[in-house]
């Protein structure tokens, strides 16, 4: 039970940390290690759960009668640290949980992403029939009168303009606004953002994973934004941001510009944007970024965070072979007990500190 206890408490610590991790201004620093420490949240307190529900089903079995002694002790072992009072209903319990936790959670994933890929494949027809390829830009123009730009997901996916955009965008503007498209396409951040989404779509009611999915979509922004300041100044990209931030917030051609925020949106990340004022603000300001130790030490935290619910939950198997083949006390003859007598089919002996047989 100190396994499942462990695991439960885990995730719980989880959830509860999410709303200090979204009121924390060092991701602004580093948004890409915080796409990944929300990534990792997400998915270390489902995989809590998950294993918590399978660590109660350890103990109900009962070991064949049948086995080698090593196996017999080693069951022996691992019941006394796994046993939990509820016994073999408690068990079946967890574990019903844990495959209803998974499928609710596949289905809620199917669900999203099928619905993102359908989305993004009707509004590639439309701008095919609507739209005119660049190629001097490599993007595809549209003609509608408010500014826009958003990218379809896939790198080879074109970049797509309006007309009214190439109007307002002066060249280094321009060209800092392809950069933060092609940003998104380059690190998949249509995936990414779609994945945030499903744990808040199967749980709605949970707040954390409601933040982790605002979070990641702002997130990726920021990680476009840098990628278009290291290629182009700063203030040009806060300056076309600025152009296209008012007319993004409202909707695009066909629906689409400033599409950043849901998960059925997520196959067209836009410049501009409902925060594209802090994220002006942002730019302006230049935060300066984490050191490299700093960066180290999240990566190495997210990795922490992935692994520590096997870790708790192997912890007792590990103090089983640390305590060696002896029988726990309190746990020896009720387990004898289980087995046949010496000498019948199946039958053996546990052996005792001084040799061979009961004592």
């Amino acid at each position: 039970m100190i396994a499942a206890g462990s695991l439960l408490g885990y995730a719980a610590l989880l959830l509860a940390a999410a709303p200090r991790l979204a009121r924390a201004r060092w991701p602004e620093r580093a948004p890409r290690l915080a796409i990944a420490v929300w990534l990792a949240l997400a998915a270390a307190a489902i995989g809590s759960v998950v294993l918590a529900g399978l660590a109660m089903l350890v103990p109900a079995p009962r070991v064949s009668q049948d086995i080698a002694w090593l196996l017999a002790a080693c069951g022996m072992q691992l019941r006394a640290r796994y046993a939990h009072p509820g016994g073999l209903a408690l068990g079946a319990a967890g574990a019903l949980a844990a495959v209803a936790l998974l499928a609710w959670l596949t289905w809620c994933a199917a669900a999203t992403l099928t619905a993102t890929a359908r989305a993004g494949r009707d509004h590639r027809l439309r701008l095919l029939l609507a739209g005119r390829h660049d190629r001097r830009l490599g993007a595809l123009i549209v003609e509608h009168g408010e500014p826009a730009a958003y990218c379809m997901s896939g790198a080879r996916r074109p970049v797509v303009l309006t007309t009214a955009a190439l109007r307002l965008l002066d060249d280094t503007q321009l060209a800092a606004v392809l950069a933060h498209e092609r940003a998104h396409q380059a690190e998949r951040h249509h995936l990414l953002v779609s994945l945030a989404a499903v744990p808040a779509a199967a749980f709605p009611w949970v707040p954390a994973f409601r933040h982790a999915s605002d979070e990641v979509a702002r997130l990726a922004e920021l990680a476009a934004d840098d990628a278009a300041a290291a290629r182009s100044p700063r203030l040009a990209v806060a300056g076309a941001l600025l152009t296209l931030g008012s007319a993004a917030a409202r909707s695009a051609p066909a629906g689409a510009a400033g599409a950043n925020t849901g998960p059925a949106a997520a196959w067209a990340l836009g410049a501009g944007g409902s925060t594209a004022a802090d994220r002006v603000r942002r730019l302006i300001a230049a935060p300066r970024p984490l050191s490299r130790a700093a960066r180290a030490a999240g990566a190495l935290a997210v990795a922490a965070l992935v692994a520590l619910p096997l870790v708790l939950l192997a912890a007792p198997a590990f103090g089983a072979v640390g305590a060696g083949n002896r029988p726990p006390p309190g746990f020896r003859w009720a387990w004898v007990a289980t087995l046949p007598p010496p000498g019948t089919p199946g039958g053996a002996a546990l052996p005792g500190p001084g040799g061979p047989g009961p004592r």
